[in-house]
């Protein structure tokens, strides 16, 4: 719709904000803290946090309200009567598609889809398939809009549901996890891998792509895991402890990531398919060179600026590593390309483009 017929009255939004107020947020729950963050600088609409726990205190201002809600399965229903008490314009659901499924067509609820992994066989744990597989499709028959947080998942989406009208899902995209962060210094031995240990992630056949590479560089270089468990990782965590010159540190804060992105020679993030990929983004963002895969939205995320490889292929991902570990000249090209490839996105965009989708009727 073009911007000049929007309608940009004051709107009544609430949002599920639990993922974002978890100790241990993983990629959906960074996406909807600075989502919001960004979404409360507006301040001609009024928001209504829906959470478990207590959320940042800069979020309590003047044109926000907090509802604290019971913990687990209950939340879920009290969360249902708060919005069918007081009906609010409409209601973001970033991360679940439980209530949106319970309130029907009686709230005008807006689902944010960021990726289809629970339709790829193998790809995610079962209770989220279950789930997913047994509540999206009531969900799109009654959303009000649908926000995707790349191209390559809005195609996915219509792919899997084709009668959802294609004007009917908007791309609203994502941005870093740090906005101005300080410039990569690398230290030319460590290879950097951010991400929970699951199949998706690829981190088994990247520790056997490090295992084939050259004594010499095996020698100079070092494999850094960063990710909290996930699902099917057994064989990931066994491996990393048997392989010489790699470490898994497990789940590390956001200024610990930061440390290591700062000071790493390359990042590698071979990923079978992601929904957007905020990793790479924040590797680009510091101008480090990217190892990746042409799966999902990568090559969306990452353009012109990251070395791609099949992420199926153990040997490609090897040669990949060693291009990226030797060849100086393809290190800056990519080093020039990746700040402005990074500046496509931001959050401020984002929370621009979910406005200005939440506004149509």
């Amino acid at each position: 719709m073009p911007e000049d017929t929007l309608d940009w009255r004051s709107m009544r939004i609430a949002i599920d904000v639990r993922e974002a107020c978890r100790p241990r947020p993983a990629g959906k729950g960074v996406w909807v803290r600075r989502c919001t963050e960004a979404l409360l600088r507006s301040r001609e609409h009024t928001f209504l946090l829906f959470t478990d726990c207590a959320v940042p205190v800069s979020w309590r201002q003047e044109h926000v309200q907090v509802r604290v809600l019971p913990r687990g399965w209950r939340w879920h229903l009290a969360a249902r009567r708060a919005l069918l008490r007081d009906v609010p314009d409409v209601y973001l659901s970033p991360t679940s598609f439980l209530v949106p499924a319970l309130v029907g067509a009686a709230v005008p609820c807006v689902p944010v889809i960021h990726d289809l992994i629970a339709f790829l066989p193998g790809a995610h744990d079962r209770k989220a398939v279950l789930l997913e597989r047994l509540l999206l499709s009531r969900v799109l028959r009654h959303a009000r809009r649908v926000l995707c947080i790349s191209a390559a998942t809005k195609d996915d989406l219509l792919t899997r549901f084709p009668r959802v009208p294609a004007d009917a899902a908007a791309v609203v995209y994502a941005g870093p996890t740090l906005d101005d962060p300080a410039p990569n210094a690398p230290d030319r031995r460590t290879i950097l891998s951010i991400g929970t240990l699951c199949p998706r992630k690829n981190q088994l056949r990247l520790i056997r792509a490090y295992a084939l590479l050259p004594a010499e560089l095996r020698e100079r270089c070092r494999l850094v895991l960063v990710g909290g468990r996930g699902w099917r990782d057994e064989e990931i965590v066994r491996l990393a402890a048997a392989t010489d010159g790699v470490e898994w540190k497990g789940y590390l804060s956001g200024k610990e990531c930061d440390v290591l992105l700062s000071s790493c020679a390359l990042f590698a993030f071979p990923s079978l398919y992601e929904g957007f990929g905020i990793p790479v983004l924040d590797a680009l963002r510091r101008g480090i060179p990217v190892l990746t895969s042409g799966r999902g939205s990568l090559p969306e995320v990452a353009g012109d600026a990251a070395l791609y490889v099949d992420p199926t292929d153990v040997r490609a991902i090897a040669d990949g590593l060693i291009v990226l570990l030797t060849d100086a000249a393809q290190r800056q090209l990519l080093q020039e390309r990746a700040l402005r490839q990074s500046l496509r996105y931001s959050w401020a965009k984002t929370a621009d483009s979910v406005l200005r989708t939440l506004s149509q009727e």
